[in-house]
């Protein structure tokens, strides 16, 4: 039996919206559809809130976003303003500054915010346990889903056993092993990297210690480029990790102090307050849409960490999602059409933005071939020295141009030829 716009339950408390997933993308969704009234039951494997220091890079296009939710405040007295960024090189020290206030005429946060991501997750996660419109159900596990004529039922193993559930729509923002893409049976294709990244947090200042350091650094280098960056609680720094080595063999703590005295030398030894090594890849689902059954964030498209824009699209997903559920459920939208909109523009955003940039961003860290490395210096000193060009490239790197492009839950008449 196929899903049918025409028979389709009415978003409601016996079909409610199920996000599942409990991240910052599940969460977001979540909170979005609540601040319309709609009813929504929230899935998450772990059995609280999840700890994950990985993502800490929000960017304008996106707190814009966040602002719509009452969220931005909160997140701007825990989190920390950073309005530039460096291009450098390990060798060569500073190739080029890239300075986010060049869009002050075009959003209210001219800069990134740095905040790891699971302080979002914990603010909404507080909100959404007092919600009326939510049920938060925490260590649960979707062990099935099938689409039926009016919605999906779930099948889920929790503290209150194997239950069933019934929903309208689903958004699945489970992460890249996604149990609901899974179900769902969409293909996931792409690559991974032959190398791990290894992500270490240390208290120590390290602006004290090299002083011309920004606070987000992209640091290219032939045998081992860096990620240097603040957050409110410590300095991180992202490394690749070659395939010979294990898990256990990267994160030694003899090895990760030569690693750390080798970004800045620190005599006294570097407290390591956090250290993860994790696969990374680029992977876009097959579809973002199956009948009523929405793919977001990780569940949707995974990409290297380098730019920041994994998490940052992952919310846009869910707030695209969420509006036009939203309209679905007010009865002022034809479901099918709003669903393959975002199906279409999600997806094309993904493969144009997020998988093109990170991949390149990427590749010009870790370029081997010196005579490439010396021109993509010159062409980072070019953009950043062209105030208009520089504008372009931050827009760009922000997000505000693939939003500004195909808009955030933009109706479907109103959509261009150019989404896929």
């Amino acid at each position: 039996m196929s899903w049918d716009p025409a028979t389709a339950a009415p978003v409601n408390e016996d079909h409610p919206v199920v996000v599942v997933g409990g991240g910052p993308v599940g969460m977001t969704a979540a909170a979005a559809l609540a601040a319309h009234g709609l009813p929504v039951v929230l899935v998450e494997l772990s059995p609280e809130p999840r700890p994950d220091w990985r993502a800490s890079t929000f960017h304008a296009a996106t707190l814009e976003l966040l602002e719509s939710i009452d969220i931005t405040g909160q997140m701007h007295a825990e989190g920390l303003v950073v309005p530039t960024y460096q291009f450098r090189d390990r060798r060569d020290g500073l190739i080029a500054e890239f300075d986010f206030g060049l869009l002050a005429d075009e959003t209210r946060f001219p800069y990134r915010l740095q905040l790891n991501q699971q302080h979002l997750v914990r603010m909404l996660a507080e909100r959404l346990d007092r919600d009326e419109h939510v049920r938060l159900r925490f260590g649960t596990r979707l062990t099935g889903l099938r689409i039926t004529a009016d919605g999906a039922r779930l099948q889920l193993a929790g503290p209150d056993g194997d239950t069933e559930l019934d929903a309208s729509y689903v958004i699945g923002a489970d992460g890249p092993r996604s149990a609901v893409r899974n179900a769902l049976g969409v293909a996931f294709d792409g690559f991974t990297y032959p190398e791990r990244f290894a992500i270490t947090s240390t208290s120590v200042d390290l602006q004290e210690l090299l002083p011309d350091l920004g606070h987000v650094n992209y640091v290219a280098d032939p045998q081992e480029w860096l990620f240097i960056l603040r957050t409110p609680e410590s300095w991180r720094v992202v490394w690749p990790v070659p395939g010979s080595l294990t898990d256990e063999q990267a994160s030694d703590p003899d090895r990760l102090q030569r690693q750390l005295q080798r970004v800045a030398p620190y005599a006294a030894g570097y407290p390591v307050i956090d250290h993860q090594v994790y696969g990374v890849h680029q992977r876009v689902a097959g579809a973002f849409r199956v009948g009523p059954v929405l793919l977001a964030g990780d569940a949707a498209h995974i990409n290297s960490p380098i730019g920041g824009v994994g998490l940052n699209s992952g919310i846009h997903d869910a707030m695209d999602g969420a509006r036009r559920l939203v309209r679905i459920a007010g009865g002022d939208a034809d479901a099918d059409a709003e669903l393959d909109a975002y199906d279409r523009v999600r997806r094309t955003v993904a493969v144009e933005y997020v998988q093109a940039d990170t991949q390149r961003n990427t590749d010009r860290l870790r370029e081997t071939d010196d005579g490439v490395r010396r021109q993509h210096q010159e062409d980072m000193r070019a953009i950043a020295a062209d105030p208009e060009r520089a504008r372009a490239y931050i827009r760009r790197v922000s997000l505000l141009e693939s939003v500004q492009r195909f808009g955030i839950g933009r109706p479907p008449a109103e959509l261009g030829a150019e989404v896929r």
